[in-house]
């Protein structure tokens, strides 16, 4: 993400937790490469309740996930990436088809990036929720 920043042409302000330092779970491929900006990444389908979060709490998301499929409920993870500007559609898409939305952040209660994505999700997708 940081290299994306760099290369793009827009402004940019990256948020980096110092606790995913000591988290990597992937390989990291030798050469270069960019992730896309302003596109979210679907990292786990499912089908019963979309859970949208970002940074740090993907680790959670996936925990969250975990549990609830050994109790039948089929979670679709969805990482923001980028805050702002957010993916909207990859969202409205994935609450489409569950039907269910759970976001996580760490932000004040008010004026936060969950507020901005439920109403949102409210103005897109009210009838299919």
């Amino acid at each position: 993400m940081l290299r994306s920043c760099i290369l793009s042409n827009d402004p940019a302000i990256f948020f980096e937790p110092k606790i995913l330092y000591r988290m990597a779970e992937d390989e990291v491929p030798m050469e270069d490469y960019t992730i896309p900006l302003r596109k979210a990444e679907i990292m786990r389908e499912g089908k019963d309740v979309t859970i949208v979060g970002f940074g740090n709490l993907t680790r959670a998301m996936k925990m969250a996930a975990k549990m609830a499929e050994e109790k039948g409920i089929s979670c679709e993870l969805v990482d923001l990436r980028t805050i702002m500007p957010y993916d909207i559609e990859t969202i409205e898409k994935s609450v489409n088809k569950t039907g269910r939305l759970i976001i996580t952040h760490e932000a004040p209660v008010t004026c936060g990036v969950g507020a901005e994505i439920a109403a949102k999700v409210h103005e897109r997708c009210f009838l299919k929720l």
